[in-house]
């Protein structure tokens, strides 16, 4: 891969290829391990690459998932203006991005004054990332190379908006927007600026539309593509040998999810201290996952004496196997969009239970496919003491689930007509 800004430049002004296949741009900020990134990847495993050229724009070139990124997809060269917006303040400077290192201060003033007048109780960071994202996108290079569909598959979307040549342009709703503690001013003029806004579920449209009534004709329906053979196939490796190690007759129980305040791990700890204080001892809990919330946890997980039996196993760039080897899937979120790592537990066989966040009725049929429980550790514990103590109940979860057809490819339809 060429790494110069010349190259990169060069290689972005290129022109459509002879063969007249139809050109579509992909744009996130980087491959680290994710949710988002994980449903990328099972989109990118099931496009049509005869008929479509797909490039990739990665902000950042990190990320463990970077490897899984499918031969068919071009990947485009890093360009570094693209790097700065998750970058701390002092790495912008050190990398000499000035422009960036002074929007980045400014910024981060800006959102921390908004987030304490507004006494939000997840702080200002959304906000400083919307700011930055708006300021920043003026001073980077344009693309130069035109598209038949550009899509900005991760919020914010203001530098595909700005910075890229398309004749459709299409941005992607993740999550629940109604929990969202953003500048929702800032957020509608970058909505606007797209011709389409694909939504993974009824749900997510439902909560989107409320904050954003005004951008009910852009919006459309795309599921999560999921790939079960390739997350079967993924699903076949071995676990590290720190999940295999522990007790015989452990009953394991497994999530999956950045460490974050909205996945909810917190109030699984306390839930599994309820369930530990009932004499149900040998029941664990295995986080896969990272992130910022980690000492908050590890705090908590102490205070709840709760070291061998509640464990942070870190990042992993394929938690299959550890979903694979679990008695049961817990998604202990306090929102979700459609929680891509629930629809997976399901294709591996797997009991699950969410909690009754705002769009779980989107993705389980509570005492069909999946328990659905109130959301709070009282609510989490008394559902994990139901399917323990019941195998028949885990049974018939399973067998709704065990013979589903989850592939969902032909949603990429929906994409392709777009662009006809």
């Amino acid at each position: 891969m060429r790494n110069s800004q010349s190259n990169a430049a060069d290689h972005l002004a290129s022109s459509k290829g002879t063969d007249m296949k139809k050109q579509i741009l992909i744009s996130l900020y980087d491959m680290e391990i994710g949710g988002i990134e994980r449903s990328l990847i099972n989109m990118l495993e099931c496009f049509d690459y005869d008929t479509y050229d797909v490039d990739l724009l990665i902000f950042s070139h990190q990320g463990d998932f970077m490897s899984l990124i499918p031969s068919g997809v071009n990947l485009l060269p890093e360009i570094s203006k693209y790097s700065v917006f998750r970058k701390s303040v002092k790495q912008c400077l050190r990398e000499g991005h000035y422009v960036a290192t002074m929007i980045r201060m400014v910024c981060k003033n800006l959102a921390f004054i908004q987030a304490r007048r507004r006494k939000l109780v997840e702080g200002s960071g959304y906000i400083q990332m919307q700011l930055a994202n708006k300021y920043t996108a003026s001073f980077i290079p344009s693309i130069k190379k035109e598209y038949d569909l550009s899509i900005s598959y991760a919020w914010p979307h203001d530098v595909l908006a700005e910075k890229v040549k398309a004749r459709r342009k299409i941005a992607w709703i993740h999550t629940d927007y109604s929990k969202l503690e953003i500048d929702n001013k800032l957020d509608l003029a970058s909505w606007n600026k797209f011709d389409y806004i694909a939504s993974i579920s009824d749900a997510c449209t439902e909560a989107f539309l409320k904050t954003y009534p005004s951008l009910k004709a852009k919006v459309m329906q795309i599921e999560n593509i999921t790939s079960p053979a390739f997350i079967k196939k993924m699903a076949e490796d071995r676990p590290a040998e720190a999940f295999q190690s522990g007790e015989e007759e452990a009953f394991r129980i497994v999530s999956v999810g950045r460490l974050s305040y909205v996945k909810g791990f917190d109030m699984a700890v306390k839930a599994l201290r309820k369930l530990h204080d009932k004499g149900l001892t040998h029941l664990t809990w295995n986080i896969v996952g990272y992130g910022g919330y980690e000492d908050e946890l590890k705090s908590l997980i102490a205070e709840h004496k709760l070291e061998n039996k509640f464990v942070l196993l870190g990042k992993k760039t394929n938690p299959y196997p550890y979903m694979k080897s679990c008695d049961l899937y817990v998604q202990p979120s306090r929102y979700e969009g459609k929680a891509v790592t629930v629809t997976e537990a399901q294709i591996l066989g797997k009991p699950v239970i969410i909690t009754n966040y705002p769009t779980a009725t989107s993705q389980v049929t509570s005492g069909v496919d999946g328990i659905i429980c109130e959301l709070s550790p009282d609510g989490i514990a008394e559902a994990i003491e139901q399917l323990y103590r019941s195998k028949e109940l885990r049974s018939a979860l399973v067998s709704h689930v065990k013979d589903k057809d989850y592939s969902n490819s032909s949603e990429l339809d929906k994409l392709y007509q777009i662009i006809v």
